[in-house]
């Protein structure tokens, strides 16, 4: 007998959510299972970088969020400071027009996607695990169905937290997404509330002892201390909600597809945010496993594990390229060496100089490489 539903998608984030949408676009029978969020400490203070083609899907969907919830980068500058010679690095689009990425407040974001369930007749919420052709993992990283399917979840733990808040700041960031590496330590002040705003997202990795020790501060002692590690580069900083903090890995499912069962998003993979990449890569492989369903076979369940490995190809690449990146990033930046120190620099400046790379580097910031070919048939 033909289950009742095509696909059962478990998880509650913007991975799922996003997944539900575009499979009942493609007229498959959707059952969404939600898991219920855990109680909210404040007000939520997540916030993602959104690349072209993460804009691109959303904006498909219609629900990608309008300004002052999605604030286009217009400029990326990172700086290491070094002892009194600081190196810094700019990247500019000439065409105002492409922003780099866009940062986007996470609980509007996923307003606008219920929004859209809520109108979707196709999709089916459900409460309990339903027969499916096919079940798509988007529980995150912390995904208890992934080992109920018997994947191994391999974790690399790095030594640092990410320590995330929001903050007013005296003067407007225009656009601006700043980055500073130093001892070790990787700060980012992303522009959010719109290209003319004053609120900054902060994502700050920090060895986990100081994590705990800046989590402790009282609010001004906190906004003070991230001012005084960025250089008061936007002048007196407020806090704005409750900073909260978790600790970082490199961590990726040995298989990501079993006959009948693929993982997405967070279940599948999560890298360091210094590139921030971790959603994009999420809605990677929402856009690749739509593609491959609806391009398969007409004899093929959606399902089938020759069909599920052209998905798990494709984005396994895709992942394996970006966290090596990211990983060796974090490797190069996290010593302490001296003579690696100036190095850095040394390279941080010569790379400012270099306009061909430069615009290469851009162009995988906006996640706006060539197009691959669709992946072949096993």
């Amino acid at each position: 007998m033909n289950p009742r539903y095509d696909v059962a998608i478990l998880g509650s984030g913007v991975v799922a959510h996003t997944l539900a949408l575009l499979l009942a676009r493609e007229r498959l029978r959707v059952a969404l299972l939600r898991q219920p969020a855990p109680p909210a400490a404040g007000p939520d203070i997540r916030a993602y970088a959104l690349n072209q083609a993460s804009h691109a899907l959303l904006s498909d969907l219609r629900v990608w969020p309008e300004a002052p919830a999605a604030t286009p980068v217009r400029q990326m500058w990172v700086c290491e400071p070094g002892d009194g010679h600081p190196a810094t690095l700019s990247l500019t689009l000439p065409d105002p027009s492409q922003p780099l990425a866009w940062i986007v407040d996470v609980p509007t974001l996923e307003q606008r996607l219920l929004q859209a369930l809520a109108y979707q007749g196709t999709i089916e919420p459900v409460d309990h695990p339903v027969q499916a052709a096919l079940t798509v993992v988007c529980e995150g990283k912390h995904s208890s169905t992934r080992a109920q399917y018997g994947i191994e979840y391999e974790v690399q733990a790095y030594a640092h937290t990410a320590v995330a808040a929001r903050l007013r700041c005296a003067r407007p960031h225009e656009g601006v997404a700043r980055q500073w590496f130093q001892n070790g330590d990787v700060l980012a002040l992303l522009p959010m509330d719109g290209p003319g705003g004053d609120l900054v997202a902060l994502v700050w990795s920090v060895q986990h002892a100081r994590a705990a020790e800046l989590l402790a501060l009282s609010a001004p002692a906190f906004a003070d201390a991230v001012g005084q590690a960025c250089g008061h580069a936007l002048g007196a900083m407020s806090t704005e909600g409750q900073p909260a903090g978790w600790p970082l890995q490199l961590s990726r499912a040995r298989h990501w597809v079993r006959p009948g069962v693929a993982l997405a998003g967070d279940a599948a993979h999560a890298m360091h945010p210094l590139a921030g990449q971790g959603l994009n890569m999420g809605l990677g492989d929402v856009a690749e496993l739509g593609r491959v369903l609806r391009e398969r076979e007409y004899w093929r369940s959606p399902g089938d594990w020759r069909l599920l490995r052209r998905y798990e190809r494709a984005r396994r690449a895709d992942f394996d390229r970006m966290a090596a990146l990211t990983d060796g990033l974090y490797g190069l930046f996290g010593h302490g060496d001296t003579r690696i120190q100036a190095l850095r620099r040394w390279g941080l400046r010569a790379f400012d100089q270099l306009n061909p790379l430069k615009l290469c580097a851009i162009r995988q910031a906006q996640g706006s490489g060539p197009v691959r070919p669709a992946p072949g048939s096993l």
